[in-house]
């Protein structure tokens, strides 16, 4: 195998390793991982924060989790990506967020006033490099994540996507390349997908190491709340010294106080 790249992470201890290879004489790429360092460190931090999701949303994201680090694992190392998958039935949006530069993904689930609409609707945010923000969003049916972003490649990123849960927590992604051999990628199984780097002529593209990290702290809650306070600031704490703000991309909890806040608002 050859054309292997590093990437700044791979020097870091621990994490997910995601390996994408090139399926020669087929033309379509595959990213496969093995999950379950990234569900304990999910798990972890919903401990943590004493998040109990209910099972059916947290089942969603953990398929829609190994989705994305798939999909990110796929792209250039300049980009950052956001998903929201909004589904209908269960009532729920499904928040996933990363940043190739580093490795870093997060994500929460939002099953609290969700609004209510005609049809499943799939949002992607992508920033390159010093590039302007893309979006593009697709409707989709059902309440499968992958389904969902099967519907997304084929509709925004016009080229075709199979995901298949190869057991235990092995996932794969499968993606449709210039003169992709149609006919194989459509009858591809997950046992022939279990078996292709040793039945297929694969070139190991890259290695990438991803971790859950979100980054957020006490400043930048701080900043969230700034407007808020600056309007409202007895609206806000309710005549409380200390109030509980959840982080809106991973759900952590952090308390502010209003002393902090007034100290915050008035160096800015």
């Amino acid at each position: 195998m050859s054309g292997e790249k590093s990437t700044p992470t791979d020097q870091a201890d621990g994490g997910l390793e995601v390996c994408t290879s090139f399926v020669r004489e087929r033309n379509a790429l595959i990213a496969s991982a093995e999950f379950g360092p990234l569900f304990v460190d999910y798990y972890l931090h919903l401990a943590d924060h004493k998040i109990k999701p209910d099972p059916r949303y947290d089942a969603m994201f953990k398929r829609a989790l190994a989705g994305f680090v798939l999909h990110c694992a796929s792209q250039p190392g300049n980009e950052m990506t956001a998903w929201t998958i909004n589904f209908q039935n269960p009532l729920v949006n499904l928040f996933l967020a990363g940043d190739n530069e580093d490795g870093s993904v997060t994500g929460r689930i939002f099953d609290e006033n969700v609004k209510a609409m005609p049809d499943n609707l799939f949002f992607a945010d992508v920033i390159r490099g010093k590039g302007e923000k893309r979006r593009s969003s697709v409707s989709f049916k059902g309440d499968d994540p992958f389904v969902a972003v099967e519907e997304f490649y084929t509709r925004s990123e016009q080229r075709g996507a199979r995901f298949f849960d190869l057991g235990g927590e092995n996932f794969s992604l499968v993606t449709e390349h210039p003169d992709c051999d149609m006919p194989w990628f459509g009858a591809l199984s997950a046992d022939q997908v279990k078996t292709l780097h040793e039945d297929e002529d694969t070139n190991l593209m890259e290695r990438r190491i991803q971790r859950w990290h979100c980054g957020c702290n006490q400043k930048r809650m701080l900043q969230v709340l700034a407007a808020a306070f600056k309007s409202d600031a007895d609206g806000l704490f309710e005549n409380d010294p200390i109030i509980e703000i959840r982080c809106p991309r991973c759900s952590a909890r952090h308390n502010v106080t209003r002393e902090a806040m007034e100290a915050y608002v008035a160096s800015e």
